[in-house]
């Protein structure tokens, strides 16, 4: 049976997540960043927590895991690389580990930059992968444990995932996302296809989140660095694809 997921709010811009095995009736949150947001949508959707898979360490993505664990009993997994922030952690991982949930399994990205030991989680079966803070819709995290060069390989990870991937990431930051990529890329179609089907999506009070993957390669600048059009519109032609992802990630900070 293929995995069911459920997407709802948290905090004031962070999306939580449930994926759900029906098969055997076990349920993750991805990330925790409130459990009270997490207990709703078990209570919303009837279903029970056993797993808690950490992306990285930061508080708005950790917040609600030690009282969610006390109150669930459910499993923590995190980051290997980052255990010694997050708490109640049972379970460590790295890339070439894998985690389940129930019959579902999931593999595991090594996705530095954002912070030193971030990770997603890919269910390659389900066609499904939850990214964190690496990559948003039409966006990336910021570099700030990492450097550019780490955050590149990490996106260049994500973005050899199949084109029909769903990308469930951290943040509803995908309008703010499409201003920016609009003063790099402002002639790209595909661009303009998404800018015009996030604000009816808003406009709606959905979310922007999934997307597919091979939508965000289309359209997303910190996907397209290795593309000469993007390294042109930030005045280095022919320079290195890194050198120019820290360009725009650069100008994005300041945007």
């Amino acid at each position: 049976m293929a995995a069911q997921t459920h997407l709802f709010k948290c905090l004031s811009d962070n999306f939580g997540v449930l994926i759900h095995d029906p098969a055997t009736g076990a349920t993750a949150s991805i990330d925790a960043p409130e459990a009270w947001a997490v207990d709703a949508a078990l209570k919303e959707t009837g279903w029970t927590l056993t797993d808690i898979l950490v992306t990285h360490h930061h508080g708005d993505h950790t917040g609600g895991v030690a009282e969610l664990k006390e109150r669930h009993g459910c499993k923590v997994t995190a980051p290997r690389h980052e255990k010694q922030p997050i708490p109640a952690v049972d379970a460590t991982v790295a890339e070439g580990d894998t985690v389940t949930v129930g019959s579902l399994t999931a593999r595991v990205l090594d996705t530095p930059g954002h912070t030193a030991g971030h990770i997603a989680y890919v269910f390659d079966a389900d066609k499904i992968a939850f990214v964190g803070d690496t990559l948003f819709s039409i966006g990336c995290g910021r570099v700030i444990e990492g450097t550019p060069e780490q955050m590149w390989a990490s996106l260049l990870k994500l973005r050899a995932l199949p084109d029909d991937t769903a990308i469930y990431c951290g943040h509803e930051y995908t309008l703010a996302n499409i201003k920016f990529a609009q003063t790099i890329e402002p002639d790209n179609a595909a661009l303009a296809a998404r800018g015009a089907e996030a604000q009816q999506q808003i406009a709606a009070g959905r979310p922007t989140i999934p997307v597919m993957l091979g939508a965000e390669k289309q359209a997303n600048p910190f996907l397209r660095a290795d593309v000469p059009a993007v390294a042109a519109a930030v005045k280095l032609a022919g320079k290195p694809a890194a050198q120019v992802f820290a360009e725009v990630r650069e100008r994005k900070n300041r945007f």
